[in-house]
C-alpha cells in the first residue's frame, strides 16, 4: 500500500497554489460563468494537485523528485497549472463565441 509522505507545509503550499489558481481562473474567465467558480476551480486545483504528487509521482524518492517541499512534488503539481489554464483559456474562448453568436440575433431593446 502506498504511503503518502505530504506535510504541512507542504499542504499549505498546495492551498496557497490553488487559491491563486483560482483567482487567476476568475480572471481569465470573467464573470460570464458562476459566481463560485474561483472556489470550484481551487478545489479542484488543490484535489489534482494532490492526486499527481501523491498518486501519480507518488513512487519517486525525494532525490529524483526535486524541488519536492515538504513531500510535494512542486515542479510535478505545476502540470496541473498549465492543465488548468488551458482549460480556463477554452472557457473563456466558448463562452465569447457563444456571446458573439447569441447577440447578432438578440432584438434590440424597445
Amino acid at each position: 500500500m502506498a504511503r503518502w509522505d505530504l506535510g504541512i507545509a507542504g499542504l499549505a503550499l498546495l492551498a496557497v497554489m490553488a487559491l491563486a489558481f483560482g483567482l487567476v481562473a476568475r480572471l481569465i474567465v470573467g464573470r460570464r460563468m458562476t459566481r463560485w467558480l474561483w472556489l470550484y476551480s481551487a478545489a479542484a486545483y488543490f484535489l489534482a494537485g494532490i492526486l499527481v504528487s501523491e498518486v501519480w509521482f507518488g513512487w519517486a524518492t525525494e532525490a529524483e523528485l526535486q524541488p519536492n517541499i515538504d513531500g510535494l512534488s512542486f515542479d510535478e503539481v505545476q502540470l496541473v497549472t498549465l492543465a488548468g489554464l488551458l482549460a480556463a483559456l477554452t472557457a473563456r474562448y466558448v463562452l465569447r463565441r457563444k456571446e458573439r453568436a447569441g447577440g447578432a440575433s438578440r432584438k434590440p431593446a424597445s
